[in-house]
């Protein structure tokens, strides 16, 4: 932890019982997770244990609905485990997409039938959530993928395949999204959920990445799937409609976790250059490396209010995809600048794995890729000119 807590304006989300969560969520992820991320980035992928603890725990499905095994409550407790996972560098468990995209989607488009057979499990940490959307030819443009859902009977058949998805290897839930009218383009777009253990649907090798090397990611390959009809969530052909109707809170998801990110990047920068020794004083005595670091922590500042001011919107569902949008552009592209500069500050050892900053700074990288590119948010935000 850092040696002197950053000093910002006071947060206004958070009540008693909020901080209490934190302080919940810290000692989890301090006890259960950081000792064992270095091995889970050797391996490639989170033990299924530390799922099954986090679900004990009732770290997993807050928000969802206590009849299915959440605890029904609002979305400041999804940011709490955002937040407390990006400032110690928990980067590994891929929770946040399980509880907070996946499970949404089951809560929100899922039948009744749907919903009992995954969520309580789901909350339990025994089943684990992924969504496919990425394919090797369509990325941001999701009005591309070419995985197709055919009918037949009762059941529809998909064929294709999807890459770089979060949880993949783990996964025993996929939301699958694919073409089950071609012709029609996005509005011929539907979801669907596949399984493990599914004729056909298999996985292919957990992927290498710069950065997130403890977060499972794999490719997935369907071979006529057979998927009952009971199986789609909601209606053929809205699949696209309801994937933007999720992408606001989705995006402001990672705009989350750059700030907080962020900000412990400058807290860990802050310790070193006042331990760091270089010409008979420590690095922070140089008015260079102290102006430095008040740009940084100004930046984090300004990225602060604006996501706290987001936050609000969503907990009044007023977040539009335009304003989500400028804080995934705006935030990760900040967390891009103020790590640079911390790992700068660092030296040498801003080069060495031992150091957080530095896996935080390859972790950071994808932040202004997935969700949605840099460039397609201010393709997004330029449509409101």
């Amino acid at each position: 932890m850092s040696r002197k807590q950053p000093q910002h304006l006071a947060r206004k989300l958070f009540d008693s019982d909020h901080e209490l969560f934190r302080d919940n969520v810290r000692r989890f992820f301090e006890t259960e997770v950081m000792p064992h991320h270095e091995r889970w980035e050797e391996q490639g992928y989170v033990d299924r244990d530390c799922w099954k603890k986090a679900g004990d725990a009732g770290l997993l499905c807050v928000t969802m609905p206590e009849q299915y095994g959440g605890a029904g409550v609002d979305r400041l407790y999804s940011t709490i485990l955002i937040e407390e996972a990006a400032r110690l560098g928990a980067s590994g468990p891929g929770f946040s997409l399980h509880s907070d995209i996946v499970s949404n989607y089951l809560v929100n488009f899922g039948s009744e039938e749907i919903k009992q057979a995954y969520l309580p499990a789901m909350a339990r940490g025994e089943k684990i959530g992924a969504i496919a959307m990425t394919e090797p030819g369509a990325g941001s443009d999701l009005q591309s993928i070419r995985t197709t859902a055919k009918r037949d009977g009762d059941e529809w058949v998909i064929n294709g395949s999807k890459t770089y998805i979060t949880n993949g290897y783990n996964a025993d839930v996929v939301v699958v999204v694919a073409k089950s009218n071609p012709e029609l383009g996005a509005k011929g777009t539907s979801l669907f959920i596949v399984e493990e253990g599914m004729p056909g649907f298999s996985k292919g090798k957990r992927l290498k990445k710069l950065g997130l090397k403890a977060q499972d990611t794999s490719e997935l390959f369907f071979d006529n799937v057979r998927v009952p009809a009971s199986r789609m969530l909601g209606r053929e052909g809205e699949g696209f409609i309801y994937l933007m109707q999720e992408l606001p809170w989705e995006r402001l998801m990672i705009a989350i976790r750059a700030v907080a990110n962020a900000e412990a990047a400058v807290g860990w920068t802050n310790d070193y250059v006042h331990e760091r020794k270089a010409f008979g004083k420590t690095v922070f005595d140089f008015q260079s490396v102290r102006f430095k670091l008040a740009e940084l922590k100004t930046e984090v500042q300004v990225g602060r209010v604006f996501v706290d001011r987001c936050i609000e919107s969503v907990l009044k569902k007023e977040l539009d995809t335009a304003t989500a949008s400028m804080a995934k552009l705006w935030c990760t592209e900040m967390q891009g600048r103020v790590l640079d500069e911390c790992v700068q500050l660092h030296g040498g050892s801003g080069f060495m794995l031992e150091y957080p900053i530095t896996r935080a700074y390859a972790d950071a990288r994808v932040q202004r890729i997935f969700g949605g590119t840099s460039e397609i948010m201010k393709e997004v935000i330029s449509r409101t000119l």
